[in-house]
């Protein structure tokens, strides 16, 4: 029986590999640069830790969720998403208490599961690059995420993407619009898919987010939520856009932006590429923004925060068809040596263990290869360095290592081998 990835999967083999840890090294780099340190969290978590903070009626909790009965008859979810956990984790180790200097800025690196269709950098298994920043309420750092975001995606290469940003107000505000939208939608209730009809009763704001065409069509003539922000929600708005300014940032305001989970207030914003990879359609590859109820939803103390997550496949995607990048990753050995007969061969083996305890990396031929085909495995492993062990540098302990970028040759007693090749690398 021939056994195959689950559907929504993908293997990584080392030719991509090689991308996503230049992907994952960028991205904790300018998170270090940015203050973040890195905060680790289970893969899965209760059931209702989810429910509660992107919303019983989103997508991702009523029909994405992996979830199940574990032998203690609990019930968990694989996680969707990042913030939940990193939240949880936040408010069960109290790092919000008096040790911890604000705001607490974290960041994490794993895999997230939603059933969903899979699609062109979009899978049922997915990993996820994000950041949070808890304890602080201010434009600044809005400011700031966003213009993380804008540098980690420059870093990586990507020039092509632009920053859309809108406001979800405050609750005052959320509460006046949440009001308004009913009133538009309900004489539309009939016509509406069945999720929008759940959501009109528990969530309107839900269906600014629905998938659904027709749903599409209704609420684009509905009243938008910048009529209805409170002075205050308008005032930190400004606020950020003049911060983004500063900075140099440009940026649209898009009033149709909602993101589509519920604990969002305030700030949101998605970097969107606008390069060929993925045809014609923009797609986002970053998104986040600010959520200051969502820490006290979970049981903890009165926190606000902010953060984004980046979805890898994508980047990954995008970075694929960088071929200068591409030929800049490609795998090298310092020192390929090729040998000639058992004894060289044992020789080989004491040389390569001496060489790679002082960090060279080493390559040989494990296999019996002739001579010419030990120097085509050299040169398809990009060996800055080869050298030739035969009977005749057995007998003379000496051997001639070749820089392959220009050919020339330099003489080495066995002993010397290591000294020679550090000095080189």
């Amino acid at each position: 029986m021939l056994y195959r990835k689950p559907k929504g999967t993908n293997d990584i083999l080392p030719e991509d590999a090689v991308f996503w840890q230049y992907l994952e090294d960028t991205a904790k780099e300018i998170a270090s640069k940015f203050g973040y340190m890195e905060m680790r969290v289970p893969i899965f978590e209760s059931l209702d830790l989810f429910q509660r903070s992107a919303g019983e009626t989103s997508d991702v909790v009523s029909k994405e969720m992996y979830e199940f009965i574990d032998k203690g008859n609990r019930k968990m979810a694989l996680r969707p998403e990042g913030t939940a956990g990193i939240v949880r984790a936040y408010i069960e180790n109290k790092l919000y208490g008096p040790d911890y200097v604000k705001p607490v800025k974290v960041y994490y690196i794993g895999s997230m599961f939603r059933y969903e269709r899979p699609q062109s950098g979009r899978s049922r298994q997915f990993n996820q690059f994000g950041v949070e920043a808890f304890g602080v309420e201010d434009a600044r750092l809005d400011a700031e995420t966003i213009a993380m975001g804008q540098e980690l995606l420059k870093s990586l290469g990507i020039n092509e993407f632009k920053v859309a940003i809108n406001t979800l107000g405050d609750q005052e505000s959320r509460k006046s619009y949440v009001a308004a939208l009913v009133d538009y939608l309900t004489p539309f209730k009939e016509e509406l898919s069945d999720d929008s009809k759940i959501r009109l009763e528990k969530n309107p704001l839900r269906i600014l987010d629905s998938k659904d065409h027709h749903d599409q069509e209704i609420v684009a003539s509905a009243p938008k939520i910048s009529q209805y922000l409170t002075t205050s929600a308008k005032e930190y708005f400004e606020q950020v856009k003049s911060y983004l300014k500063l900075i140099n940032i440009p940026f649209e305001i898009d009033e149709d932006l909602v993101r589509g989970l519920d604990y969002y207030n305030h700030t949101i914003f998605e970097l969107i590429y606008t390069g060929s990879v993925f045809g014609k359609n923009p797609l986002t590859v970053l998104a986040g923004g600010r959520y200051n109820q969502l820490v006290e939803e979970l049981g903890g103390p009165e926190t606000p925060g902010v953060g984004f997550g980046m979805g890898e496949e994508r980047v990954f995607e995008i970075l694929q068809h960088d071929q200068e990048l591409k030929e800049r990753l490609q795998p090298t050995t310092d020192l390929f040596i090729i040998g000639v007969g058992d004894e060289a061969f044992k020789e080989i083996f004491v040389l390569t263990n001496q060489l790679r305890e002082r960090g060279i990396s080493v390559s040989y031929d494990y296999t019996g290869r002739s001579l010419k085909s030990q120097f085509k495995l050299s040169s398809r492993e990009n060996a800055s360095f080869t050298t030739v062990i035969g009977d005749e540098e057995l007998k003379n302990k000496t051997c001639k290592i070749k820089k392959m970028i220009d050919g020339t040759e330099v003489e080495v007693p066995f002993d010397k081998i290591t000294k020679e090749m550090l000095g080189e690398i």
